[in-house]
Formats: C-alpha cells, sequence, structure tokens
C-alpha cells in the first residue's frame, strides 16, 4: 500500500493541525495504522495506533488528551487530530501500515511494513 501524508506545517504554540494520510493501492480495510514522529538525529518515535475496527487504539503519554487518530475506511484515509501542539511537538511525521489484525500495541517501527515519506510539523514557542 502506497501511503501519502499531508496538513503539516508551521503553528504556534497552543495551535491545532490536523495531519491526513492517505493510501492507495492494494488498501485492505483490516490495516493496523499509526502515526510516528522523528527529529533529527533522533530514533523514530510512536505517536498513536489504531487497528482495522478502530476499536484499539494506543497512545504514547505526552500525547495524551491531545491528539486523536482516527481512520475513514471508506475513503482510506488516516486522520490525527493535533490539539494544544506545543514546541517538542516538532518532528516530521510519519504514517505506517501493518497487516496485524490484532488488538495489542504496536509501537516499533519494525513491527510495519509500508510508510509514507513524512509531513513536517514545526510548533513556534
Amino acid at each position: 500500500v502506497q501511503l501519502v501524508e499531508s496538513g503539516g506545517g508551521l503553528v504556534q504554540s497552543g495551535g491545532s493541525l490536523r495531519l491526513s494520510c492517505a493510501a492507495s493501492g492494494r488498501f485492505d480495510t483490516t490495516l493496523h495504522m499509526a502515526w510516528f514522529r522523528q527529529t533529527p538525529g533522533k530514533e523514530r518515535e510512536f505517536v498513536a495506533s489504531i487497528n482495522w475496527t478502530g476499536g484499539s487504539i494506543y497512545y504514547t503519554d505526552s500525547v495524551k488528551g491531545r491528539f486523536t487518530i482516527s481512520m475513514d475506511n471508506a475513503k482510506e484515509v488516516l486522520y490525527l487530530q493535533m490539539n494544544s501542539l506545543k514546541p517538542e511537538d516538532t518532528a516530521v511525521y510519519l504514517c505506517a501500515a501493518s497487516s496485524y489484525r490484532g488488538t495489542r500495541l504496536r509501537n516499533r517501527p519494525v513491527e510495519y511494513s509500508d510508510w509514507g515519506q513524512g509531513t513536517p510539523v514545526t510548533v513556534s514557542s
């Protein structure tokens, strides 16, 4: 499956952005999907994940209560609503897909087979 992110940009601290990840190709509505983020010199960091039913959602602690992940299976789009943004949220955000059909947390990059190119998010103080 091909993944293309959009929606990144420059925002002031406390602001909001909504990221989108459009899927195409061999899209399977049973995909398990996630958002990761990466800054220069650091490892890719898990942000949030959602299973294909939407009933199993996980967030990293630093974004709980501020970010919301959702998936529109009909439109084949993954979203990340980001509110109350902080300068430490600055990163390139990437979406990822896996054929995993369980409900357990999948927060390691190696657990995902398909990746987008990323969209940059910059939060100014």
